[in-house]
């Protein structure tokens, strides 16, 4: 279920227009593999049972994935140890691997809680402070890339915040996988009078292009209708698919050091009233798909 590296992101920079892609375009350039994590997360994880090459195939190819591509993408998944397949006279099945039953179900958990709940934050800063040698320019990047998907921000070289300090154990884990940790060290602690909040903010997250990714999700999604079965299960997948990502390049900064009229809010609401309005029916067909299948 992973996604690209995200960037740190943060406010103040004059955003250029955002130009304009066509659905088609998005959809034909993705990854079979990752879209293929989405339909098993969506719709075979629930059911914990085998299901068919075909019904895979064909599932795949209502989200313009050539067959070939479909089937490269299963046998990737099993060769990660994800799927495991069986061979039924002369048919296929796959089964979520309990390593693959774990990543998708931690993987739900997280983009269907994300953007759901607001919590109210207490002005209290997490600080890690850690140093890495220019030469170990590989370590420093790995240092960022995780700390970065964990949440945190640099707003300058060594320092890097976090307004959540529960994400301290995380950040601890993160220095002694790297062996990072006789070079760190963390505080908790309230903005001093040095100085202002925003500027930290805006130094440590470049909020603009995840505001312009929030605004292509809305874009895209707003105002889509499908009709029929198989519209309503593309639109679903699609709408799962492209939300899977917010998760791990949002910070998730409070409310209060966002601003005014956030996308992500928005974009929040919009995924999880049209995922609420659009499941029914989507896992009505892939049942009847199914049916179709074990009957063929």
């Amino acid at each position: 279920m992973a996604e690209p590296a995200p960037v740190p992101f943060g406010r103040g920079k004059q955003r250029a227009p955002r130009p304009t892609v066509s659905r088609r375009r998005e959809v034909s350039h993705a990854s079979a593999r990752s879209l293929l994590m989405t339909v098993l997360g969506e719709y075979v994880l629930p059911r914990d049972r085998p299901v068919w090459t075909s019904m895979l195939v064909e599932s795949l190819g209502m989200l313009d994935i050539e067959e070939k591509s479909a089937r490269q993408a299963l046998a990737r998944s099993a060769g990660e140890g994800w799927l495991v397949s069986e061979r039924i006279g002369r048919r296929v099945r796959w089964s979520l691997t309990p390593p693959g039953r774990r990543l998708l179900t931690e993987g739900a958990d997280r983009i269907y809680a994300f953007g759901r709940d607001a919590h109210a934050w207490e002005n209290r800063w997490l600080m890690l402070i850690v140093s890495v040698p220019e030469a170990k320019r590989d370590l420093r990047h790995r240092l960022r890339t995780r700390l970065t998907w964990a949440g945190f921000g640099s707003p300058v070289a060594g320092v890097w915040v976090s307004p959540d300090p529960s994400r301290e154990p995380e950040a601890q884990k993160i220095v002694a996988e790297l062996g990072l940790e006789a070079q760190a060290m963390s505080f908790t602690a309230e903005y001093g009078a040095i100085g202002d909040q925003e500027s930290m903010v805006a130094r440590s997250w470049d909020l603009s292009e995840l505001t312009d990714r929030y605004e292509d999700f809305i874009d895209r999604f707003t105002g889509v209708s499908p009709s029929g079965s198989q519209a309503v299960l593309r639109a679903q997948t699609e709408l799962v698919h492209e939300w899977r990502r917010f998760p791990f390049l949002d910070p998730q900064l409070p409310a209060e050091l966002l601003p005014a009229s956030w996308s992500g809010a928005k974009a929040a609401e919009l995924f999880h009233r049209k995922h609420v309005e659009w499941r029914p029916a989507a896992q009505a067909y892939w049942d009847q798909l199914t049916a179709n299948e074990e009957q063929a």
